[in-house]
């Protein structure tokens, strides 16, 4: 077989492309088995959460088709095969659809999803309502004559003439393991013509049965008497079976967000003090104000064309007004000096980097004044008032003068004769 390769390559090469394969299957398995190994333990972790946690995927607390700890599927199956025609429902339309001529209906809101009015249509369509750890908005809706009393204190016995109390005789009305993060358990104290039952030792009592617009009304302060992992404590099965099981239709109803009332966005001047508006108004005027005067004063704008030729007058007359203003009289001094020792500097013929020393020993020779003198006008003195300052400048021209009028060649110079 000849060989197909291009001149000048030798049979190596072919050798070499030859044994370049591609990633086969067991490869890239085993460069996987890393990240396989760790989703395996992700999902142990979540399924190890949720069966700790007590609850199935999706399942809420209490609710009838939540098989987990802290759902209440195992009382309505119990109901369903009683005759109890169990029909879940998370919104007060399907409350209506559901309900009939004789219902109850159980009610779980424990994110207070469901408004004062809410509770007044229930009573619309339900026979009887129980009220599972009632909102400070639903007693005063349905009870007003009930108050909470804080968490329930434990096991308690019936201690009134209810039949479904009396028929539970004792119950267990505490938070369990997986009630504890979802509800708030609690208790009640009753006036006027409620009936308290389950009566702690602080007088505190786990269920009252009362009456709003002829409906019979049950609340009960602990979801953990219903759900799944407490309804086996000692007479809260039977509780919860005669409460709920007094109608042939249970419509259970846990409220969800379309049952919340819509409202707006409140108003700026409810959220704000009455006094706030005043001052914000008063505030705009000094503003449109004081913009109205600053704008006065400055005047109109100008239009001109840059680039713009200042005068080199306009400059210092620019500068010496901002020293002014600031009373930099110092600084003021030291550019004053500054022109002066480079002007005497070319008066006299020194270079532009001979010294100040240098410059008052010249000057001081050239016209004939002391060397200390010259030195202490140009650098030593320091003006402390505007007057000083004037007084400065017109002494700093007057050397320029002299010296300018002592280098002149025009000026009279003696020559050593003896003048006849």
């Amino acid at each position: 077989m000849t060989s197909t390769l291009p001149p000048g390559t030798d049979d190596t090469t072919e050798d070499t492309v030859a044994a370049a394969v591609s990633p086969t299957v067991r490869r890239t398995a085993r460069r996987a088995v890393p990240w396989i190994v760790l989703g395996v333990i992700a999902l142990l972790v979540a399924l190890t959460g949720l069966a700790l946690s007590g609850r199935s995927l999706g399942g809420d607390t209490l609710s009838a088709t939540n098989p987990g700890l802290a759902g209440g599927k195992a009382l309505a199956q119990v109901l369903g095969q009683r005759g109890v025609t169990v029909k879940p429902a998370g919104s007060l339309s399907e409350v209506r659809d559901a309900a009939d001529d004789d219902t109850t209906v159980l009610v779980f809101d424990p994110k207070g999803n469901l408004a004062r009015d809410g509770y007044d249509q229930l009573t619309s369509v339900a026979s009887t309502i129980v009220v599972v750890e009632p909102s400070f908005s639903a007693l005063q809706a349905l009870a007003p004559d009930v108050h909470s009393a804080g968490e329930p204190g434990g096991v308690a016995s019936a201690g009134c003439g209810l039949p479904a109390a009396q028929r539970a005789a004792r119950i267990d009305p505490r938070a369990t393991e997986n009630t504890k993060d979802t509800s708030s358990p609690g208790s009640f104290r009753a006036t006027g013509d409620a009936t308290t039952c389950f009566e702690d030792s602080k007088g505190a009592a786990s269920v009252v049965a009362t009456s709003y617009q002829g409906r019979a009304v049950y609340l009960v302060g602990s979801a953990a008497v219903l759900t799944n992992d407490g309804i086996d404590r000692l007479g809260n099965a039977a509780l919860g079976l005669n409460l709920l099981g007094e109608h042939r239709t249970l419509v259970w109803y846990l409220p969800g967000l379309v049952d919340r009332p819509v409202t707006g966005p409140a108003e700026l001047d409810a959220l704000t003090p009455g006094w706030v508006t005043p001052v914000v108004i008063l505030l705009t005027l000094v503003f449109v104000a004081a913009a109205v005067w600053r704008g006065r004063r400055f005047g109109p704008l100008v239009v001109e064309h840059l680039p713009v030729v200042v005068r080199a007058g306009e400059t210092r007359e620019g500068r010496a007004r901002l020293y002014q203003r600031s009373s930099a009289r110092l600084r003021a001094a030291d550019a004053l000096r500054i022109g002066t020792i480079g002007r005497l500097s070319s008066t006299v013929g020194l270079p532009r980097v001979a010294t100040t020393d240098e410059v008052a020993d010249a000057v001081a020779a050239l016209t004939g004044r002391e060397h200390s003198a010259v030195l202490s006008l140009l650098v030593e003195e320091h003006p402390r008032s505007d007057r000083e300052l004037i007084d400065l400048s017109d002494r700093l021209t007057e050397l320029e003068h002299a010296t300018a009028a002592a280098a002149s060649p025009d000026r009279p110079r003696p020559t050593g004769r003896m003048e006849q």
